[in-house]
């Protein structure tokens, strides 16, 4: 079943502003309010008039009254748009993710030549090595052979 509307309003002194919901916290998320304007006194609940009317014909809308501009003209608030960056700001945006791309795909490239230097460094490590350990082997022997014609 669903929760039964209730109708809450506040003012900024220029204008009533109205809705019909479930609750206290949807109102001042239907307002856009960040601070509880119930706790302060700002808002209240409305039990009648042609507000609360206009409200329950529309729930969930917030519905504005002047007061001291548009004095009794009622009608739905305008809602605030959220927009997003400027064409400009997007445009950097879009350089700059264009840039970061080219960035790692550039490291990838510089890694994957590491890797390949690194394993030809490698390969001619076990060469070197393999050299030393042969001609190591063929120079011990010398000795040996020289070692045993000195003492006979």
């Amino acid at each position: 079943m669903a929760a039964k509307l209730k109708v809450f309003t506040w003012s900024d002194g220029f204008h009533a502003f109205t809705v019909a919901t479930t609750s206290r916290p949807k109102a001042l998320a239907a307002w856009g309010s960040k601070q509880d304007l119930f706790a302060t006194g700002l808002a209240r609940p409305l039990t009648g008039g042609p507000d609360h009317d206009a409200a329950l014909a529309a729930p969930g809308e917030v519905i504005t009254r002047g007061l001291a501009i548009d004095v009794g003209k009622i009608g739905k608030a305008r809602r605030s748009r959220t927009r997003g960056p400027s064409r400009a700001k997007a445009a950097r945006i879009k350089t700059l993710q264009a840039a970061l791309a080219d960035l790692d795909q550039s490291h990838q490239a510089a890694m994957a030549d590491f890797d390949a230097q690194q394993t030809a460094l490698d390969a001619a490590r076990r060469k070197a090595e393999a050299r030393h350990a042969t001609d190591r082997q063929t120079l011990l022997a010398d000795l040996e052979a020289v070692r045993a014609s000195a003492l006979t």
